[in-house]
């Protein structure tokens, strides 16, 4: 029997070390807003377990949006995992039912990494964690190193396209004069709404806003080139097959994977602002967001 090791996905993790931070304010104001930490810039580890008091309709109704975002973008990551493997010559993830948008079978897969932790890791500390996985065959991996890579490439590769299908909508809606662009952006204000709209118009800024944000944040994190995330086995794309097997049987190393999650950490930690920053002002072209 061969062995099928997970493809984790760890592709919310990001949200438990990244501070969000709001373009145009200053540190203390950029925390007080989401943190009762006495830190002046919030690593979400570091807050204290939110008070029942904090759980207004506000705070519920964007855990529930950004719930249904996350519960999708983790489908889609998954499932086009699993579907690069089927077309590079893969069906384990197939044959496990994953190559499909319906998230039922990734839940029934991972039901604490895609329901239990996400909820109760946003009502306890205003951050949503999880995790999903897709079994591939080690021994496909070692025949073909660059369809394996190919394969773990594609999940972040469907992060980036709903970001663009978010920014596509709220460039649509900017064009019929329903969104205008923020004063200052957060991961759920990415867009604002015209005055007198509706509350459907509310609910789709918040929702495109998360959509945007939190696509950018997975596919930037799982594009970093350390193990176990998807860009430490893409890398090997620019590597000759000996070079691709030894440097995956390295980084197959338990420690060498601890290594690769905490340098990641602090890579993305640093790295994310200005690719937010970035992307603002390519969707708001004219504008200047620092």
């Amino acid at each position: 029997m061969l062995l099928q090791p997970l493809h984790m996905g760890w592709i919310v993790l990001a949200e438990k070390i990244h501070s969000l931070r709001m373009i145009g304010k200053s540190k203390n104001e950029k925390h007080s807003r989401h943190c009762n930490s006495s830190w002046p810039v919030c690593i979400r580890p570091r807050c204290t377990i939110r008070p029942m008091e904090h759980l207004s309709p506000e705070f519920l109704s964007l855990g529930l949006i950004w719930y249904i975002v996350f519960l999708f973008s983790t489908t889609c990551h998954e499932a086009s995992h699993a579907l690069a493997a089927k077309l590079g010559g893969d069906p384990t993830a197939f044959q496990g039912g994953q190559v499909t948008l319906n998230p039922g079978p990734h839940v029934r897969r991972e039901p604490f990494g895609m329901v239990l932790v996400p909820l109760f890791s946003y009502v306890l500390g205003g951050w949503m964690i999880g995790w999903a996985s897709a079994p591939y065959d080690p021994w496909w991996q070692e025949r073909h190193p660059r369809r394996a890579a190919l394969m773990s490439l594609a999940g972040p590769g469907a992060n980036f396209a709903l970001m663009l299908i978010a920014a596509i909508c709220i460039r649509v809606g900017l064009a019929a004069d329903i969104f205008q662009p923020p004063a200052a952006a957060s991961f759920g204000h990415i867009t604002d709404v015209a005055e007198n709209a509706g509350n459907l118009m509310h609910f789709a800024s918040t929702f495109l806003s998360v959509m945007f944000f939190e696509n950018l944040l997975l596919g930037t994190f799982n594009l970093l080139p350390v193990p176990p995330l998807d860009g430490g086995t893409g890398v090997t794309l620019l590597m000759r097959k000996t070079t691709a097997l030894r440097f995956l049987s390295f980084t197959r190393e338990p420690m060498f994977q601890m290594a690769g999650m905490l340098a990641s950490w602090w890579l993305f930690d640093k790295a994310f602002d200005p690719i937010f920053t970035i992307a603002l002002n390519v969707l708001y072209p004219g504008l200047r967001y620092s």
